[in-house]
């Protein structure tokens, strides 16, 4: 009997592989803003065919870039966009996704889609309550906090789910995030705000500390061109090592700092400074917004 593979039984074998993994969703995104750019950059890069992706967008100039761009369906009107859809992707900012919501309600109770929502400090259950009815029942819903590194493949995401949302649905929001960078699923709700004020914002947080180091670099003499490469490469090393080497930040950062040497004055100063006072107070204050927004927009 012959070991090799006939082209015929390799054809066969690769449709048997075809026939095993999940086809992919039709996915609609509501709204076209900064992060359903990331996301449908990060798609399409990473193999997503733009015919199962579509985005509503009501400002002419930013659909007509996004179909550029990814060459995916750009739409202006929302319904246009989810009809037809496995999954929503409601990106629109707290104050407009109670009306997007009403206005899509009557289609998700034909259509009953997956639905994941992206604004912060929104609940799950105000989400629910808007695009449902007594009669419409109740929809798979899943409340998602990616951030703006998406379109390099690098974001982010904390996920949590409704009881609704079965194990094959919590398996295609795993899939759609994790084609844009990393997921992990929270069991609890109520740690969203707190996800929101630490991943969700983080981005800002690290490009202002690398302006504020950046202009200190300029202000000792360093060109301003190499001050930013230099910064910027050393941002990207920490944070791959931070993921790479299985350590945590304190292990890495006792590594590299010298007893009476450099980085121990630098790390002293921001002691003296009240920098970790500084990081939680700000994060208290994310998270304590993300709390106003919910009180705010989902009653």
């Amino acid at each position: 009997m012959s070991l090799i593979a006939t082209p015929t039984a390799l054809t066969a074998h690769a449709d048997r592989i075809a026939d095993a993994m999940p086809s992919p969703a039709t996915t609609a995104f509501i709204g076209g803003g900064n992060v359903a750019r990331s996301m449908l950059g990060g798609l399409v890069a990473r193999g997503t065919p733009a015919a199962r992706l579509r985005v509503s967008e009501p400002d002419a100039g930013l659909r007509a870039a996004l179909a550029h761009d990814f060459g995916v369906g750009a739409h202006a009107a929302n319904q246009d966009a989810a009809a037809g859809a496995d999954v929503w992707v409601l990106a629109v900012k707290p104050q407009i996704l109670r009306g997007v919501c009403v206005e899509l309600a009557a289609l998700a109770a034909r259509t009953r889609p997956l639905v994941v929502t992206l604004a912060a400090g929104i609940p799950i259950a105000a989400v629910e309550r808007w695009l449902t009815s007594s009669s419409a029942g109740s929809l798979p819903i899943v409340r998602a906090m990616p951030n703006t590194p998406a379109l390099l493949g690098a974001s982010a995401t904390a996920l949590c789910a409704n009881a609704h949302v079965s194990d094959s649905q919590r398996g295609q929001a795993t899939r759609l995030f994790d084609a844009v960078g990393s997921a992990r699923w929270l069991d609890d709700e109520g740690l969203m705000d707190t996800v929101t004020a630490t991943s969700g914002s983080g981005p800002a947080y690290v490009f202002a500390l690398v302006e504020a180091m950046q202009a200190a670099a300029i202000a000792q003499g360093l060109p301003a061109d190499t001050a930013r490469a230099l910064i910027a490469q050393t941002v990207l090393g920490a944070g791959r090592m931070l993921v790479e080497s299985g350590e945590d930040a304190a292990t890495l950062r006792r590594r590299v700092t010298s007893p009476g040497g450099v980085t121990e004055q630098a790390l002293r100063r921001f002691a003296e400074g009240g920098f970790d006072a500084l990081v939680a107070h700000a994060i208290a204050a994310a998270t304590a917004r993300g709390a106003e927004l919910a009180a705010q927009y989902a009653d």
